[in-house]
Order: C-alpha cells, then structure tokens, then sequence
C-alpha cells in the first residue's frame, strides 16, 4: 500500500449501490502495478494477518468446484447462525470446513474422532 489515501470508504447503501451498477470495487490497474515488494509490505502493515503462520497456504490444494448435491442438512441453531452471520457465501464455507475435517480424517486412516 502505497499510502493512507489508498485507502476508500464507503457506506453499506453505497456498497450496495456500486454493486448494483456492477462496477468493479477492485482497481485493478493499481492491484496488476504492486510488485512482490509492494504486496510484502501490504501484507505486512495489515492488522489481520499479525497472527498467521507465513506458511499457512502450504498444504492448499486449489479446488476446481464440481457438481453439488443438495440435501437436507439438521445443523444447531448456533452453528447455522454463525456460518450465516459470515455473510454471502457461508454455504461454500461450510462445505470447506466439511471438506477440511474429511481431509484431516483420512490423514489419520479414515477415523473420524
């Protein structure tokens, strides 16, 4: 990030707004000029990533999305809440935790715990 006036805000109703005119919300002219350097000191100076492994994408295995089942699915209130709260695409979330636990299961000869 080049600097603090890179930085825009916007309000819900003007988010909702520029969505709605189908506008792109990323500059992608300055996204396609950051070098490593740049994208390094961006990741870097955000707050969110203080606590992540820097090897946390090492065992990410990209997912081509294939053809999905619907079913029927009893979830706690709680559970269903929370995945909900996380916004538009809390269903492919859940499928990614699924997808996570079955992994780490199979890892450990198919038992699940």
């Amino acid at each position: 990030m080049k600097n603090a006036s890179d930085t825009r805000r916007y309000s819900a109703e003007e988010l909702k707004a520029l969505r709605a005119r189908e506008r792109s919300r990323t500059d992608w002219a300055r996204v396609d000029a950051m070098t490593e350097a740049d994208l390094d000191a961006a990741i870097a100076a955000d707050p969110d990533w203080k606590d992540i492994p820097r090897d946390w994408h090492k065992d990410a295995v990209p997912v081509t999305p294939g053809a999905k089942r619907l079913v029927s699915l009893r979830l706690d209130p709680d559970v269903l809440d929370f995945f909900r709260s996380q916004g538009k695409g809390y269903q492919t979330r859940m499928n990614a935790v699924l997808r996570a636990y079955m992994r780490a299961a199979r890892a450990r000869g198919g038992k699940a715990s």
